[in-house]
């Protein structure tokens, strides 16, 4: 039977997930807790992602090794970036760049030395799953989080965006930072800290990849101070349900 593999990038969205697999156990490698289990009538294995690029490309080659996992999924939160993309909207990536990868001049800015490109892409149906899920999902907000959640936030008509996604060893929250990467990257529409490690993995491994990150913030100076509620309330919520539905609606291999 074919195994998923699904990291989280935050606590939260973890335990949100496990709270849907009743059966799950634990294995640790490498100081990491995998929980083992079934979901929507599906092999899954779950893991923390933890923070940073190698530390989420660890943890994937241990999903991929150790696991056989034969189609990985990332969930969590992102910075936007792009023109249009809003805190509460969500972005699935179609193609990772690490915006902080400098081998020049030996090598072109962003390109990944030895591969003789800078972009990873996500897997193209994959990526068209977790989009229409996502979606749906963003159109039945409040059912999922709560009218009183969506005004709190100030959230409305949240969007699904798909383009590519940015990654650096760094939290990126000024607006002066934001603008660098937006001149050097004017494609990418969300900036985070994993997926394009993660991609690259993948792609070593040739397993299918893709990321659906939830818009916490615009990546400048004017995120919003409650973060872990936000975590809590809504990028959790949205992480479990997009999953969940996608899950849902593909077929056991």
């Amino acid at each position: 039977m074919a195994v998923i593999g699904i990291m989280s990038a935050m606590q939260e969205e973890l335990a949100a997930v496990l709270a849907a697999m009743p059966h799950e156990h634990r294995i640790t490698v490498a100081g990491r807790d995998f929980w083992v289990g079934h979901w929507q009538g599906h092999s899954v294995v779950v893991v923390l992602s933890r923070i940073g690029k190698v530390a989420a490309a660890t943890t994937a080659t241990v999903l991929l090794e150790r696991f056989a996992v034969d189609t990985l999924v990332f969930t969590g939160v992102a910075g936007g970036l792009g023109a249009g993309v809003r805190v509460g909207d969500v972005v699935v990536a179609n193609g990772f760049v690490q915006h902080d990868m400098d081998a020049s001049p030996l090598f072109p800015r962003h390109e990944v030395p030895m591969y003789g490109r800078a972009r990873f892409e996500a897997d193209a149906e994959l990526a068209l799953q977790l989009a229409k899920a996502s979606a749906q999902v963003l159109a039945d907000a409040a059912l999922h989080l709560g009218a009183g959640t969506l005004a709190d936030f100030q959230l409305h008509a949240p969007r699904m965006h798909q383009g590519l996604v940015i990654s650096g060893d760094r939290f990126v929250s000024a607006s002066a930072e934001s603008q660098v990467l937006r001149q050097a990257l004017p494609e990418a529409l969300a900036v985070e800290m994993e997926g394009a490690a993660v991609a690259q993995v993948c792609h070593d491994f040739g397993v299918p990849f893709a990321a659906v990150r939830t818009i916490s913030d615009r990546a400048d100076d004017t995120a919003h101070t409650d973060f872990q509620r936000f975590i809590r309330e809504v990028a959790s919520r949205y992480s479990l349900a997009i999953v969940s539905r996608w899950l849902s609606r593909r077929q056991p291999a």
